[in-house]
């Protein structure tokens, strides 16, 4: 058990401090006063991108030492930064926007100070799935955020399938050339819902789409996706509630009408079969046996 006390860190532990500082996720003027102060004072600034970062350091005349830390180099970079931190050094973790170790290698850095006793302080700024979720006038007394959904058909509809139930409203990201796939699979998968699209917080063309998926998609059609999006998706209607505690869709088809409808989905016998047999609780060869036997008859 470790206790941090974070604001006497300096006073009570040897180790430097690792700061967590939010960035701006579009307009300069997201940067707090405490984020400015912080990365002129500590000892070094590690970066996602130290390009992106190096034009922020230089609006604000900040001239700390900048290094990489990423999802390609965490390993060998994260090692690095936690012996400069066991030594005293004060080091501050940036991401190209908004709070680090959000979806982010950020959070494998912050996991390994904490257990070598480290003091980790975060250092609030913008970010974009609370200023979405409060912007889209849906429920924001429970919610989940679930970072990027998955890129193949096969993962995404088993993650769809996975939060279907889920109560509150569910916060996601997506970027401009799968958004338009993403929604297809969600209006599939569960059916209409009330959504809020937005993209560009707090940048000059900031957008915000309120509506239905279909609508959604209808918008998109006609204004093609630009920069990445975030969706906030309101839960189940009490009509989609009331019909999930109900019978199974598929209770008055025959084995075969089930799998039918699978494989036209999927476009894939042997996954219609496998999905077939989930939902009746039946062994796959028993399914497929049974289905080529109608074939045959």
């Amino acid at each position: 058990m470790h206790v941090q006390k974070s604001f006497a860190a300096a006073e009570t532990q040897r180790s430097g401090t690792l700061y967590l500082v939010g960035t701006p996720i579009g307009n300069l003027e997201d940067m707090t006063f405490r984020a400015v102060r912080t990365l002129k004072e500590v000892s070094l600034i590690a970066a996602e991108d130290t390009r992106q970062t190096r034009k922020l350091l230089t609006h604000f005349d900040i001239s700390t030492r900048l290094v990489s830390y990423h999802e390609h180099n965490k390993e060998r970079s994260g090692s690095g930064l936690l012996s400069l931190l066991e030594e005293g050094n004060s080091i501050a973790l940036v991401s190209d926007a908004g709070m680090p170790a959000i979806s982010d290698p950020g959070s494998d850095l912050v996991r390994d100070a904490v257990l070598r006793g480290i003091a980790v302080v975060p250092v609030p700024g913008a970010n974009a799935a609370l200023s979405a979720l409060v912007i889209s006038g849906l429920p924001t007394e429970r919610f989940t955020f679930a970072g990027f959904p998955p890129r193949e058909r096969k993962e995404l509809l088993q993650w769809l399938a996975s939060l279907e139930q889920l109560e509150g409203t569910l916060i996601v990201y997506e970027s401009p050339h799968r958004i338009v796939k993403t929604l297809g699979a969600m209006l599939e998968q569960w059916g209409e819902r009330n959504i809020a699209m937005i993209r560009e917080l707090t940048k000059r063309h900031e957008e915000a789409v309120r509506g239905g998926i279909s609508d959604c998609l209808t918008w998109l059609e006609q204004h093609p996706p630009l920069g990445e999006y975030c969706l906030v998706i309101g839960e189940r209607s009490e009509e989609q509630k009331n019909e999930a505690i109900g019978p199974p869709w598929w209770e008055k088809l025959s084995l075969e009408e089930h799998v039918l409808h699978y494989e036209a989905e999927a476009g894939d016998r042997k996954e219609a079969v496998k999905r077939a047999a989930q939902d009746r609780g039946l062994p796959k060869r028993e399914v497929y046996n049974e289905v080529m036997k109608k074939k045959a008859d």
